[in-house]
């Protein structure tokens, strides 16, 4: 059986002692942990949307354009992401964008207004969008070096996150105004950060020998093929059709339980929790999974199960069985993004990723706006049914892409 790692580094006074195992290991256990603080986050924030909207006093349009907010910053952000990696590394862009993500998580709680909720969700979003290329990037140098399809544990520890996070939103709605708890997450980003940033910021990436020549994108200085481009981007549809549905039922799922089925507010924020707790099963075994099915099976399966789910979850008439749909999204859609940013990164490397991440971060952050406006105009639930839509769309661009992901 093949190392994991072939990688060596001399100790002073050690005769060649082999300490990359542990590097990974170390550099694996940071990763994660910024993975699943970004969901933690990220989940913190969505679940508060019913009463920040509240708050506010912002109609489901208004609202929709205050969420354009996050889209524009994280959209902005992610297209300068690969430069700021290349220039200064994809961990030291992770850890800051770690403090950046935790102090913005507070401010949307200090708005009364639409406009103002906007604005500050512009400097959330950067950050989330930052963050989000930024550990990405870092995640697929590390699978390279391990030599596995481990991609899907990073994603299933941020799921985890979400699933902490709405879990805490939850428990917390009835008790605590919105801004005691958004502040409260802003001081376990901080120490997460403090705890786990200092691992990533004294180990650089690893560098697979037989792979640097072959990384077209920021190390190696050469630009990917007219293909690889043209597999990149049909990947990165794949992410965005995928994405888009996490970004609709975590900003609108919990609204659609309690104003359309009249779910309690604790349920309510138990929708998202749901999605998140059946996504991160999903990602847990997604390894094995791609292992036995490949990737073109598993997009395949996966985006058909989750069109099938999201038609439930959307136009279910009880609560019960929309949570039921929104679980079967969520195993649905578990892997489709970690195997097209993880395929978008063998491809073109850094590059490659951080394209693949804008246009998958890109439709997570902009249906949540869409869906807004289509709710506006027709109902909630039949804007949620645009997640189905998508999700069959990402089988389809999955099957076509059958041959890309065979070489």
């Amino acid at each position: 059986m093949p190392q994991l790692n072939k990688l060596r580094t001399a100790l002073p006074g050690d005769l060649g002692g082999n300490t990359a195992p542990l590097s990974t290991a170390r550099l694996r256990t940071a990763l994660t942990v910024f993975f699943a603080l970004d969901g933690f986050l990220f989940a913190g924030w969505v679940v508060r949307i019913p009463a920040i909207k509240h708050q506010t006093g912002a109609s489901a349009a208004t609202l929709g354009l205050a969420l354009l907010g996050v889209s524009a910053g994280a959209v902005i952000t992610m297209t300068l992401t690969g430069r700021l990696c290349r220039r200064f590394g994809s961990h030291a862009v992770t850890v800051a964008c770690g403090v950046l993500l935790s102090l913005g998580i507070a401010l949307p709680a200090q708005t009364h207004s639409a406009l103002s909720l906007g604005l500050v969700l512009l400097v959330f979003g950067a950050a989330y969008g930052g963050m989000n290329v930024a550990m990405n990037s870092a995640a697929v140098d590390l699978v390279a070096a391990l030599r596995r399809p481990v991609m899907p544990s990073f994603h299933a520890a941020f799921s985890l996150g979400g699933m902490l996070g709405a879990g805490l939103g939850g428990l917390v709605a009835a008790g605590l105004p919105p801004a005691t708890h958004l502040f409260l997450l802003t001081g376990i980003g901080l120490v997460v950060t403090a705890l786990a940033g200092p691992v990533l910021l004294r180990h650089p990436a690893p560098v697979v020998p037989e792979r640097a020549d072959a990384r077209p994108a920021g190390e190696s200085g050469r630009r990917p093929s007219g293909r690889a481009r043209k597999v990149v981007l049909l990947f990165g549809l794949i992410a965005l059709c995928t994405a888009y549905g996490e970004g609709a039922l975590a900003d609108w799922g919990a609204l659609h339980l309690e104003q359309d089925l009249h779910a309690r507010p604790g349920v309510a924020a138990a929708g998202y929790s749901l999605f998140a707790l059946a996504m991160t099963a999903g990602r847990l075994s997604g390894t094995a999974l791609l292992e036995r099915l490949g990737q073109t099976r598993t997009l395949v399966a996966g985006g058909a199960t989750a069109a099938g789910g999201m038609l439930l979850g959307s136009l279910a008439p009880t609560a019960w069985l929309a949570l039921l749909g929104f679980a079967v999204t969520g195993i649905g859609l578990a892997n489709i993004f970690p195997v097209a940013v993880g395929r978008a990164g063998e491809l073109a490397g850094p590059g490659g990723v951080a394209a693949a991440s804008t246009l998958g971060y890109g439709g997570m952050l902009l249906g949540p706006p869409a869906i807004g406006f289509l709710a506006d105009w027709f109902s909630l639930p039949v804007a949620l049914t645009t997640v189905a839509v998508l999700a069959g769309a990402a089988a389809a661009l999955g099957y076509g892409a059958r041959k890309a992901a065979q070489t």
